[in-house]
């Protein structure tokens, strides 16, 4: 288990763990009916509004990228990378069974802001360490 501390990621996290329990909720009832109710849970714009806002605090702290971001770097950091793949091939899946039935926009928009998120928070993880791509750095022996 990757320790994060119980810094503004841990916190974070934590609420976006019972997020997804709202948005498992959530896809598993598909149907035309958007609207939470007392035996439906949806996902709403206010969950997807306070990701956003934690997306823009974290980055407000980081240096403008210079170059792709390999995944890695600290033990916290590689995990987060690995949840934002997660979250991605989740969002595609999503994407996929929202074309056969109707899912919440909502719901799908999470996903792809998770994946953002998540991505954020491994850069302030790695404390500006984060691995960088060099472009054909591997061509020579």
């Amino acid at each position: 288990m990757v320790a994060l501390g119980a810094g503004d990621i841990a916190a974070t996290l934590r609420r976006i763990q019972n997020d997804l329990f709202d948005l498992g909720a959530d896809l598993a009832t598909p149907g035309d009916d958007f609207v939470p109710g007392p035996m439906v849970l949806r996902m709403v714009a206010a969950q997807v509004a306070w990701l956003e806002t934690a997306i823009d605090a974290l980055n407000e702290h980081l240096p403008p990228l210079t170059s792709f971001i390999l995944p890695g770097g600290s033990p916290g950091a590689a995990a987060l990378h690995v949840a934002r793949t997660i979250a991605r091939r989740a969002e595609r899946a999503a994407v996929t069974a929202a074309r056969a039935e109707p899912l919440n926009p909502e719901a799908l928009i999470y996903l792809n802001r998770l994946s953002d998120y998540l991505f954020v928070a491994a850069r302030t993880a790695n404390a500006g360490a984060d691995p960088l791509w060099v472009p054909g750095g591997s061509r020579q022996p």
